[in-house]
């Protein structure tokens, strides 16, 4: 069975037609003007990441094709666990690429593009870091292949896997039936990761089975709408200054490291750490404060729910 490995890129005109209908209904309907200027920033940034997507499709294939070689399981016998494994694999994998992209500042410094949208769309799901592909997080599912993964299953069940993540950004959609909610990411679960409040911050990394936050505890429900956006917005329509923004405050802060340890601590630490504890990272904004009393044995109280309660207290 050949696999077409371009299915994402099929996919783009309905995607674009879309998210097209949406922002002409948020614009008539809620007279957001704004809108019009993220749509066209979102579809800027789109652009550019189709256009390098041939180059990082090439070296991801390659590279996949050279492990391939050398699997140490050849599973072209059994099709179904194949793909049991292709799906799972790539879907733990994704969710363990996304966390880190959220924990660790230089992966953030490309994933922040996709959080910068200040209006949840469908157009905000064209915001993909044009820098993202060179952080080599691609390698992480290097392991699909070597356990016996063929490549073209693995691209194009990741490309499934990001198609299914398009319709997730919209607040069009309000909660499913409590089964799918549980089991599967949702709209619901999606605005609450593009979530700028305390409560919302690094949860539901899920690409497309919610289950691997609730397993990691990275898990948050959507208590309230959720105000969109970065802690600290970058107010600009420019693809190249959204694309570079968080690259040039990794840079400034380097400048100033003063020694390699603090330069090194600004590359790989969580973002928000600072030399000086100036800046807060989420750990230490979801930190339970002095007197809060842990209502459960859940965790050690930095748990979404355990972070929520301080709030209102």
């Amino acid at each position: 069975m050949k696999l077409d490995t371009n299915i994402l890129l099929h996919a783009m005109p309905a995607f674009l037609l879309l998210a097209i209908a949406e922002g002409i209904f948020f614009v008539k309907e809620h007279h957001k003007l704004n809108t019009a200027r993220e749509f066209l920033a979102s579809c800027g940034l789109g652009i550019g990441y189709v256009i390098l997507s041939p180059f990082t499709k090439g070296v991801n294939l390659f590279t996949y094709s050279f492990i391939y070689e050398h699997r140490i399981c050849d599973l072209s016998g059994n099709v179904v666990l194949a793909w049991l494994i292709c799906f799972l694999g790539d879907d733990l994998t994704y969710y363990c690429s996304h966390r880190l992209s959220h924990e660790v500042r230089f992966l953030w410094a490309s994933h922040s593009v996709h959080h910068s949208a200040e209006t949840f769309s469908l157009a905000a799901a064209f915001r993909q870091s044009w820098t993202n592909n060179l952080m080599g997080t691609f390698l992480l599912w290097a392991w699909l292949p070597l356990l016996g993964i063929n490549p073209a299953m693995l691209l194009f069940t990741k490309s499934l896997n990001v198609i299914y993540q398009f319709w997730l950004h919209t607040e069009a959609i309000k909660k499913l039936p409590r089964f799918i909610e549980f089991i599967f990411n949702t709209p619901s679960h999606h605005r609450v990761h593009h979530g700028s409040d305390i409560e919302y911050l690094d949860k539901n990394h899920a690409g497309i089975l919610i289950i691997w936050d609730r397993i990691f505890c990275t898990y948050q429900d959507e208590t309230h709408r959720p105000q969109y956006g970065l802690t600290k917005n970058i107010h600009s329509a420019n693809p190249f200054a959204i694309t570079f923004y968080e690259w040039k405050n990794l840079v400034q802060d380097l400048k100033r490291s003063g020694c390699l340890k603090d330069a090194l601590s600004y590359i790989f630490k969580a973002p928000g750490w600072s030399k000086d504890g100036s800046n807060k990272t989420t750990h230490d904004l979801q930190k339970p404060q002095p007197g809060y009393t842990k209502q459960s044995p859940c965790c050690s109280g930095n748990c979404s729910q355990c972070s929520l309660k301080l709030l209102h207290q």
